[in-house]
């Protein structure tokens, strides 16, 4: 696939290819937003559950949120019949929200052959296609994906401090600007308020149209404004609370034309709670 989001009506075009695969990958807690709330559970059909609270995730880490392991990811994959010539098909319920960082995890552990649906399950239910009470049931045949886990991806917070003065290197945080500035308290116990030094602010919001990515023009152009024209080419750092909308910034970043993006998957959960990281407020 050469771009990272797919349309619905492409997605309703190729509901019944069966080298597609649809997860569904919305998480029970939404944080930074007001949730889009459903009376009952509807979704596109075919889809299966791609859970990143509870499988999806490496519970025995301390951070929030923390990326699977390779071989937690594979067994996983391969359990909902994903192989390594699938295409991945990722949406959420809320539109934009946790589907990149589904898709993150995908290009992390090296299967390049995920996309997130653009407006997710609102933008399916805007445009009355058909959707399903119930999520398929894993009993579909084993997978042959294998996780190939590409490190450079994500990082930690001693690769920031390492490179906190680097001219080469940007941080964008994807919190609210009064989370960011420390105007605002952090919705988790014992982490401190503000953001990391020299970093840049822009809330997920502003690469969204309603539920949607704004377009690839309307995107250059966000990326412009905050980013100075000498610094375009920085490998760009993306952090946000625990990981998951900066995937979002991320992912908007990409559709851009940027390239030389990493997650900082602690993110702020992570460093605000090390009291012997720097931090600024303002």
């Amino acid at each position: 696939m050469k771009s990272p989001i797919v349309s619905t009506h492409w997605l309703e075009n190729n509901l019944h290819n069966k080298q597609v695969i649809i997860l569904d990958a919305s998480m029970r807690k939404v944080v930074g937003k007001k949730p889009i709330e459903y009376a009952q559970p509807k979704y596109i059909p075919t889809s299966k559950y791609f859970d990143l609270e509870k499988v999806f995730c490496d519970l025995s880490s301390s951070q929030h949120n923390a990326f699977p392991t390779q071989s937690q990811f594979t067994q996983a994959a391969q359990a909902l019949g994903i192989n390594n010539d699938s295409i991945v098909v990722l949406y959420d319920n809320q539109g934009i929200y946790s589907a990149p960082r589904a898709w993150w995890i995908f290009q992390t552990m090296g299967f390049n052959n995920a996309v997130v649906l653009d407006g997710g399950l609102p933008q399916w239910l805007l445009e009355n296609r058909a959707t399903v009470d119930d999520l398929s049931c894993n009993d579909s045949k084993q997978g042959n994906m294998s996780a190939e886990y590409q490190p450079k991806l994500v990082c930690d917070a001693n690769y920031i401090l390492d490179n906190i003065n680097n001219d080469k290197l940007t941080v964008v945080d994807a919190r609210s600007a009064t989370r960011f500035s420390g105007i605002d308290e952090e919705p988790r116990a014992g982490v401190r308020s503000g953001h990391i030094p020299h970093s840049l602010n822009l809330p997920f919001a502003e690469v969204l149209d309603n539920h949607r990515f704004k377009n690839p023009t309307q995107l250059a152009e966000v990326f412009s404004e905050l980013l100075a024209s000498d610094n375009e080419n920085n490998q760009l750092v993306f952090t946000c609370g625990s990981g998951i909308t900066a995937c979002i910034i991320m992912l908007a970043a990409v559709i851009a034309g940027y390239q030389n993006t990493v997650l900082y998957d602690g993110s702020w959960s992570d460093w605000g709670s090390d009291d012997s990281l720097p931090i600024e407020k303002n």
